[in-house]
């Protein structure tokens, strides 16, 4: 269902100009749906399904729609509809973010930058994690980064550089990178989400990422610090 453009009919609101009660028709049969919205909404729309979601001690799953062009992401649905007293167990989204940064540690001589390769990965790339409610989007890095790795950091400012990419069948994920200096280079690898970490050196770091948009963040990251040493 995610992804499905379908015309809603709207009967209610919890909170106007924030999730209404709404209802496709399929087969003859009319189909209930939670609809999120940051406008007040007409009496029908064209939607798009953001999300599945799978209820605590049921088979059942409702499903979460939103008007086209309106992009939430799961702790804000979450968050919203919290307001129906339903009791989510998880949920499958159409839209994902995750934030992280592009890490680097100055020895004395050269500038060694952090890669990691996660449990669910096969490739070479950077720490990042899913933003949570209520977080900024450098709030959401630096604690993954702290989960991740056990370092801490300072971001440089004025970066910030975006990708989006289809991980698996229609889910749309942005990825979020900022660049992050640490003071050391002892990193404590939290085990249950990363398999391994190397520093390496910006054009060992090129070759081994594989992902077009880390090795786009990467050439960003060399002409503003490679460049400068």
């Amino acid at each position: 269902m995610l992804g499905r453009k379908l015309d809603m009919e709207i009967f209610g609101t919890i909170s106007e100009g924030s999730v209404y009660f709404g209802y496709y028709r399929e087969r003859g049969m009319n189909y209930k749906v939670y609809i999120l919205t940051n406008h007040k909404l007409k009496t029908s729309e064209q939607c798009v399904i953001i999300a599945e979601e799978f209820i605590e001690n049921s088979s059942t799953k409702k499903l979460v729609a939103a008007p086209l062009g309106e992009i939430f992401y799961e702790p804000e649905i979450r968050k919203r509809v919290a307001m129906a007293h339903t009791e989510i167990s998880h949920m499958i989204c159409l839209y994902e973010k995750s934030c992280g940064a592009v890490v680097f540690y100055r020895s004395s001589d050269s500038i060694k930058y952090l890669l990691v390769k996660n449990r669910n990965g096969r490739c070479w790339s950077f720490p990042k994690g899913h933003i949570e409610n209520g977080e900024s989007e450098k709030q959401t890095a630096a604690r993954e980064i702290k989960e991740e790795t056990g370092l801490d950091v300072h971001f440089k400012a004025d970066f910030r550089e975006t990708g989006i990419y289809h991980p698996f069948g229609r889910t749309s994920k942005k990825v979020v990178f900022f660049l992050a200096e640490t003071n050391s280079d002892k990193v404590s690898i939290q085990r249950r989400e990363i398999d391994y970490y190397r520093w390496v050196t910006m054009d060992q770091a090129q070759k081994l990422c594989k992902h077009e948009n880390d090795i786009r963040v990467l050439e960003k990251v060399s002409n503003l610090l490679e460049t400068a040493n």
